[in-house]
């Protein structure tokens, strides 16, 4: 593992598989969630198939850096986005998605990589949106797992799901792991493990326990608003991937960007939640490397 340090100030901390000759694809986790999110097997498996696999902790998580003590009313945000107001709510958050995808364009920069394969997951396909949209030249192909276009009638969350995503977990080590069981609200049904939830919640809170930067994430996330008009403009070849168990971000979400971008491909799939279990990396790797090969032909 490695740092960078960015034009902004901002120091993204990353690692990376395979040969540096290798086409570039850069992972972006979600929410509150580390690079690890990222299982160094499941991007192992994409390196295998000759990529260059690149993953990273967004800022205000993980070991890249943290607005400490950087205040945001998030129930003032919340309120201006509920009446339409995004211009609002942008103004109150402490930084935006497109500053978050700046962070993914500054780590390409620094590693002198021209344009990368993206890969994002949940809010981490967002900023990968934002990336494809914003940034068309360097995105070679664009894959957007179980994320929401951004516009309110799809993708919605179950009363259940939204409950336990903000329900604050104990801050104590022990309950923090204990915890980690509410994922089930959300996760593949089929393929959920609850001590395999608490192996993850342990790593994570070893590596770096920091809830403060989640209503941060959050503000910068709600305050974009609908991408719809830039998703209709995409140039990058877009893979949508969606499980058919998912109570977080309902699968309509990821209907709506296949039916926005041009030409994109939707691969709906049974037995996956808001999560990516291993008994499902052959088939999610798999449409990857396929997706990610097609942009050669």
């Amino acid at each position: 593992m490695a740092q960078v340090r960015l034009q902004s100030g901002i120091e993204i901390e990353y690692d990376a598989f395979g040969d540096r000759s290798d086409p570039a694809l850069l992972l972006i986790m979600g929410f509150g969630a580390q690079m690890i999110g990222w299982p160094g097997p499941f991007c192992q498996r994409l390196a295998d198939a000759g990529r260059y696999v690149i993953r990273f902790d967004n800022r205000d998580c993980g070991l890249s850096s943290k607005l400490d003590g950087c205040q945001v009313e998030l129930p003032r945000i919340i309120e201006c986005v509920t009446a339409g107001d995004f211009a609002a709510a942008r103004e109150l958050a402490p930084y935006s998605l497109e500053d978050m995808a700046l962070d993914a364009i500054g780590l390409l920069d620094a590693l002198e990589i021209a344009a990368a394969h993206v890969v994002g997951s949940s809010m981490g396909g967002a900023i990968a949106q934002v990336m494809a949209i914003e940034h068309p030249q360097r995105v070679l192909t664009l894959t957007s797992i179980m994320s929401t276009s951004g516009d309110p009638d799809v993708g919605q969350s179950s009363p259940e799901a939204i409950q336990a995503l903000f329900t604050p977990s104990p801050s104590d080590r022990a309950g923090f792991i204990q915890a980690a069981t509410k994922s089930a609200v959300w996760s593949s049904k089929k393929h959920y493990d609850p001590e395999e939830a608490k192996r993850k919640a342990a790593a994570s809170y070893d590596r770096s326990y920091y809830p403060e930067g989640g209503a941060r994430q959050i503000a910068a996330l709600i305050s974009n608003g609908s991408r719809a008009a830039g998703l209709r403009t995409l140039q990058a070849a877009t893979l949508v991937i969606h499980g058919l168990d998912d109570t977080l971000i309902a699968p309509s979400g990821g209907e709506r960007i296949a039916e926005l971008a041009p030409n994109a491909r939707l691969l709906l799939l049974e037995d996956m939640g808001h999560d990516r279990p291993p008994a499902l990396w052959p088939e999610i790797c798999g449409a990857i490397i396929e997706h990610t090969e097609s942009a050669n032909r």
